[in-house]
């Protein structure tokens, strides 16, 4: 893994499309696998109506309650893989596609009718060292992602960058669950390379990874 200091990034838009994609239908399959008492819910109630859930992937190193390492703690400087990540083989393969140091990842789910409240995560912003990358593993066309007012068309498989120091808030309107991956990581030399060409070319190209579908 690279860890140069990342360039200025002042000028991202608050979205980027990264030119990855990865197998929606391996993902799911992993995911559906995952026992449904293993989900943790989100441990900020307020901040929700309807039920969202946490599985985490890599979590700060030593933790043990499950609180603990559903939480994507800012001071934290060593993290390790969950035994919920040792059983998702290709999960792992999609991680290994990110040359840049992963900080927390996690699984979250949104149930059907569920939704979560405007608010803002003031230390994700790639500008300052640290994104947040979303790779939506299941979906339907009445999720409403909104990030300052706009809504945010993310297929599955897809990866985005999204600057979450903005206010976002998400409805899941439809029938089925939404699950992203949700990454967590350090701004080294490769992602801000990746991030600059793809918000600089507009038309963010998808090449395949392994197992990928785009």
């Amino acid at each position: 893994m690279h860890a140069d200091p990342a360039p200025p990034l002042t000028a991202l838009p608050d979205r980027v499309r990264l030119p990855l994609a990865f197998d929606p239908a391996r993902m799911a399959a992993e995911v559906a696998g995952i026992a449904e008492e293993d989900w943790i819910a989100h441990f900020v109630p307020d901040n929700y109506e309807g039920g969202w859930s946490i599985l985490p992937l890599r979590c700060k190193a030593g933790a043990t309650h499950p609180i603990m390492m559903a939480v994507s703690d800012p001071t934290a400087t060593v993290f390790e893989d969950t035994p919920w990540l040792t059983r998702a083989p290709y999960l792992r393969e999609v991680l290994d596609a990110f040359a840049c140091p992963l900080l927390s990842v996690r699984l979250m789910k949104l149930d059907p009718e569920s939704r979560i409240k405007p608010h803002a995560d003031h230390d994700l912003d790639a500008a300052f060292g640290d994104a947040r990358l979303h790779v939506p593993v299941t979906s339907n066309p009445d999720v409403d992602f909104r990030l300052n007012g706009t809504r945010v068309e993310m297929q599955a498989g897809e990866c985005w960058y999204l600057r979450l120091s903005d206010t976002h808030a998400i409805d899941n309107r439809g029938n089925t669950s939404r699950v992203h991956l949700v990454i967590d990581c350090k701004v080294d030399e490769w992602l801000a390379g990746l991030l600059t060409e793809a918000a600089h070319e507009g038309k963010h190209p998808t090449s395949t990874m392994p197992g990928g579908s785009g």
